[in-house]
């Protein structure tokens, strides 16, 4: 473990939730912030919670162009990266046969590429400060929820990066972690939950009704890093769950054959109603922000 006072930690996605939150903890200890987002005035006030030291750079992951920009400046004001969060991700609800085709592609461009052009840009700074690496994947790598489709294959891609990275940088001096994290008290969290539809749907299956409080997360993540973790499990009985994966896919058929087609022809009705556009948009404040980004608006 390496004393976290001085390291320069950059977080994607930090203008709200458990970006923001995590970086206010690791400010607390010491650590000077990096905050890349969507979201300019939440950016500015989590850097002025964070201290002197932090800084913020508007960026979407999605943007090469932008990110990179955005990256060689952390660099340029700090002089080194030493911990890089790839955090930044959004949830879209929706079944895939009926919602807008746009919005699935959308979340795998931002929750996997997002994560692998945050890597990509990242790693050469990473490897002069043999550096830490922390991939935020999800539950959703493990638990498939009908409804979640386009988010639970990012997720999964993202834990596989992240296992794949490990043994590649190892040698080289990069410590490599993935975090998987369960529902947590989050504007993402609480803007599907929200959803007229599937609100319902995830309460509804097992292993992802309960909602965590943030400062729980906060404290597990912000200890993955400062011990440099291959893992971060919110809460622990995830990496538990893990050893039974096999098992997982038919507990889910099971739990959700009674739900689910009750909650397909509801989402069919929404949609007709308020259009695929809006029904499958993506959740919370922080997905309504990237909306805007990629419609450009």
């Amino acid at each position: 473990m390496r004393p976290l006072p001085g390291q320069v930690v950059l977080i994607t996605g930090a203008s709200r939730g458990i970006g923001a939150a995590v970086a206010r903890s690791l400010a607390k200890d010491g650590a000077k912030l990096a905050l890349i987002g969507l979201e300019p005035d939440e950016l500015k006030q989590v850097a002025e919670d964070c201290g002197p030291d932090a800084g913020w750079w508007e960026a979407d992951v999605t943007d090469t162009d932008s990110l990179r920009t955005a990256i060689e400046s952390v660099h340029a004001r700090y002089g080194r990266i030493d911990v890089v969060m790839a955090n930044a991700g959004i949830a879209a609800p929706g079944f895939t046969r009926s919602m807008d085709p746009a919005v699935w592609e959308r979340v795998l461009d931002v929750d996997l590429y997002g994560v692998w052009r945050t890597v990509h840009l990242t790693l050469p700074y990473l490897l002069e400060s043999k550096g830490y690496l922390l991939l935020v994947s999800s539950l959703a790598a493990v638990v498939h929820i009908p409804g979640l489709a386009s988010y639970n294959v990012a997720k999964a891609g993202v834990e596989a990066m992240g296992d794949t990275l490990r043994p590649e940088l190892k040698h080289l001096g990069v410590r490599v972690g993935v975090a998987h994290m369960t529902f947590v008290d989050t504007d993402m969290v609480r803007g599907v939950d929200d959803h007229p539809v599937f609100g319902k749907v995830r309460t509804g299956i097992p292993l992802a009704s309960k909602v965590y409080p943030l400062e729980f997360a906060v404290q597990k993540f912000t200890d993955g890093i400062k011990r440099r973790k291959r893992t971060v499990h919110v809460p622990e009985w995830i990496g538990v769950l893990k050893v039974f994966r096999w098992l997982i896919p038919h507990v889910i058929e099971a739990g959700s054959r009674f739900s689910v087609p009750k909650a397909d022809r509801a989402a069919l009705a929404d949609i007709e109603a308020r259009g695929a556009s809006v029904s499958s948009r993506a959740s919370g404040a922080g997905g309504k922000a990237d909306t805007e980004k990629a419609t450009g608006r």
